[in-house]
């Protein structure tokens, strides 16, 4: 069972939050310190838009196969949705058959050698704004991880609000 404090992580996150740039370096600097407090093999921000009932990936580790990129429909009847989005607690899938459950392409994540996820909503004012997802071999997440994961995830609410800003910003 691995301890990894994750305080230098969290630092490094709230460092990267003070400096000027764009969200991107932001992500990144998630995407490096989930790693180290945490471990993933892939790791992805989703934005939620529940008007529009559909999710938009605004970060990847691996923009070959999942891109940042268009828009994937949100089942609202799933429990899933209605745990991770609506009720804005952390889902862990432990194993190939939660994975199933849960994603659509499990078989894509599956033939990546990956077997378990933890998905952390991102929420403000009783709202999902997103979600922070962390996927690795079967096995690999715990309770404990979730709890240092919704810390994670709380810090990455400015960043959703400032890419929503910046987003606004360039509209027409």
């Amino acid at each position: 069972m691995r301890h990894t404090d994750p305080a230098p992580f969290l630092a490094a996150v709230a460092a990267a939050m003070s400096e000027p740039g764009e969200v991107g370096a932001v992500f990144a600097a998630f995407e490096r310190a989930m790693n180290g407090a945490i471990g993933h093999r892939l790791f992805t921000i989703m934005r939620h838009d529940p008007l529009a009932g559909r999710n938009r990936r605004v970060h990847t580790s691996d923009p070959v196969a999942y891109p940042v990129s268009g828009f994937k429909p949100v089942n609202p009847d799933h429990p899933w949705t209605r745990r991770v989005l609506l009720e804005g607690r952390p889902w862990i899938g432990r194993d190939a058959a939660d994975i199933a459950w849960a994603y659509p392409d499990h078989e894509k994540i599956a033939a990546m050698g990956l077997g378990s996820a933890m998905n952390l909503p991102v929420r403000w004012g009783g709202r999902t704004l997103g979600a922070v997802n962390l996927l690795h071999g079967a096995g690999h997440y715990t309770e404990a991880d979730a709890v240092t994961g919704a810390i994670f995830a709380a810090l990455a609410v400015p960043a959703l609000l400032g890419m929503d800003a910046t987003d606004s910003r360039r509209a027409p």
